[in-house]
């Protein structure tokens, strides 16, 4: 019997050490400084396997839960967290928010101003997850206190740290859901695409879960439960590298909600990539449920579809921000599955089948199916790549990113592989703005001035137009870094206002009015393309010119 099955039998071990199983929250604490002080993938992949093959189910199951993502929202806020702090430590206030802006992470700053600890918890992950963190959110604000310092009195600073982590909402480390269930997978002989599928969707971090996670049993999945989307890569190099266009299968590249419709068992479920349900949001493409074969799964992308064209996204958000969908929301912005990919069919996986059959099948099934609100993604024929950058062009105009391009043969793969999907999107839009608010960044960024600002000119003012914390080498924001230091005018909290002097282009996807923003415009995924060192704050872009690029 292998080591793990062994500890997941009984879920308990006594040992004082990792690499003898223990059960321990040092055991967790220590796998986050291990993954944290390493970016290869290999040794992130190696700590979690040792992690995985010594801890039991229920202090697993929580793991999992965070690693991927899943964290607790914050339960104290962050204010009292501070005062209990400054008062367990000793230290007046400056002291503390000297400490907090120096070290920029209040879960870090908290850890290394307490007092030295004396002792170490051996109690389990678990243990202080469900009897100490979760119900937080009931007690009053002296049985939070009370148990905060009685936590912090029994942490060794590494727990500590992690424990702080939790508390205030902010637990991020770098490891991605892909190399969690490649752990797991190692660990227990399943398939990663098994592991993955049973991931998704919704589930409680608790030793059964675990238990039927790993299981070589692999008839038990949920009914709800979508499978691993197939993710493409950007294309890379020349078009024309990827050899002849008859090998292709071309699509628009839609703007919308990637999905899953399912149907099995009687029941209906659509799925979000985000691994939401969101079939209440859109009921008129959950009634399409009810015209599917028992053991169907489509995917597809949910947009807001008017006038026989896609509108902007912008009003599929409308949809998603109401908690109650009244008749003209639904009249205004009636929304679509566009269908692209036929996952299973009948009650049997269709995901090894290749691209064609998939494609028939599909075709088949929203033809018989014949309602407004399943629509099938129309194949784009083209004789050559040059005929198709042509077209490319048009994509802005018809609302679309650019192009999806499928080899034909290929299966439905698990995430993000390279070789068979490629999306060849538009160029972005962008601009020049100037750089004038500036925050600290979070994890490894925590004592850096990262997130940042930026606004264009209206007159002879600058406005805010929007934000991004991404696009700049290490050493460039080493430099901005510096720049904000020294030269801030004026701070509103963790915001430091600084002097409008640095340009930097600005790239987004998408551009449309809003009345939320001072400037009046809102964008879509903007990041930084590049630090224009060449240029004056007064060769920003305009409001006006920003609002030529508005659609309509």
């Amino acid at each position: 019997m292998w080591l793990w099955q062994w500890h997941w039998e009984r879920d308990e071990i006594g040992a004082d050490d990792i690499s003898r199983g223990t059960s321990r929250v040092k055991a967790f604490a220590d796998l986050y400084a291990a993954l944290d002080a390493t970016t290869k993938t290999n040794e992130k992949i190696d700590a979690l396997s040792r992690y995985f093959s010594h801890v039991p189910p229920r202090d697993a199951a929580w793991a999992i839960h965070f690693l991927i993502g899943r964290r607790p929202k914050r339960l104290i806020e962050s204010r009292k967290i501070w005062q209990w702090a400054t008062e367990e430590a000793a230290i007046p206030d400056w002291l503390f928010a000297e400490c907090y802006d120096a070290v920029g992470d209040i879960a870090e700053t908290i850890a290394l101003l307490l007092p030295p600890p004396a002792a170490s918890s051996d109690k389990p992950l678990h243990h202080w997850v469900e009897e100490r963190l979760l119900p937080m959110r009931e007690w009053d604000e002296a049985a939070q206190r009370d148990s905060l310092l009685w936590a912090w009195r029994e942490m060794d600073d590494a727990q500590r740290f992690v424990w702080n982590k939790l508390i205030t909402g902010e637990f991020r480390v770098g490891v991605s859901q892909l190399l969690v269930t490649r752990a797991l997978a190692e660990v227990s002989g399943v398939d990663a695409s098994v592991v993955s599928h049973r991931l998704m969707g919704d589930w409680q971090p608790n030793a059964d879960f675990v238990r039927q996670l790993l299981s070589k049993n692999t008839g038990d999945a949920d009914i709800s439960r979508p499978y691993p989307f197939c993710l493409a890569y950007p294309l890379e190099g020349a078009i024309q590298d990827l050899g002849p266009i008859a090998e292709w299968q071309v699509e628009w590249k839609w703007d919308g909600i990637r999905s899953q419709l399912i149907r099995r068992q009687g029941r209906t479920f659509l799925w979000s990539r985000g691994e939401e349900l969101i079939a209440d949001r859109f009921p008129e493409i959950e009634a399409v449920g009810a015209l599917l074969g028992e053991g169907t799964v489509i995917d597809g992308e949910v947009l807001s579809w008017k006038d026989d064209a896609p509108q902007p996204f912008a009003q599929l958000q409308r949809r998603i921000g109401r908690k109650v969908l009244g008749s003209k929301i639904l009249k205004d912005v009636p929304a679509v599955l566009l269908a692209f990919d036929l996952l299973e069919v009948d009650a049997v996986d269709a995901r090894e089948q290749p691209l064609e059959s998939r494609r028939a099948r599909l075709a088949e099934i929203v033809q018989r199916v014949a309602s407004p609100s399943l629509i099938l993604s129309a194949k784009i024929e083209a004789d050559s790549w040059e005929y198709l950058a042509a077209l490319r062009e048009e994509a802005r105009s018809r609302g679309v990113e650019g192009f999806m391009l499928k080899r034909h043969g290929s299966p439905y793969r698990v995430g993000r592989r390279r070789g068979d999907w490629w999306k060849w999107k538009i160029d972005p839009y962008s601009v020049d703005a100037v750089l004038i608010y500036a925050q600290r960044g979070s994890g490894r960024r925590a004592s850096l001035y990262t997130d940042y600002t930026f606004g264009i000119w209206d007159g002879d003012k600058l406005v805010p137009f929007a934000k991004a914390y991404s696009g700049l080498t290490d050493e460039e924001i080493r430099q901005v870094d510096a720049f904000v230091r020294n030269n801030t005018v004026e701070r509103f909290g963790p915001v430091h206002v600084v002097k409008p002097e640095l340009v930097f282009e600005l790239a987004f996807e998408g551009i449309q009015r809003s009345t939320r923003h001072k400037s009046g415009i809102a964008v879509r995924f903007p990041r930084m393309a590049r630090w224009r060192t060449d240029k004056k704050p007064a060769d920003a872009d305009t409001l006006d010119t920003i609002r030529s690029l508005l659609p309509g």
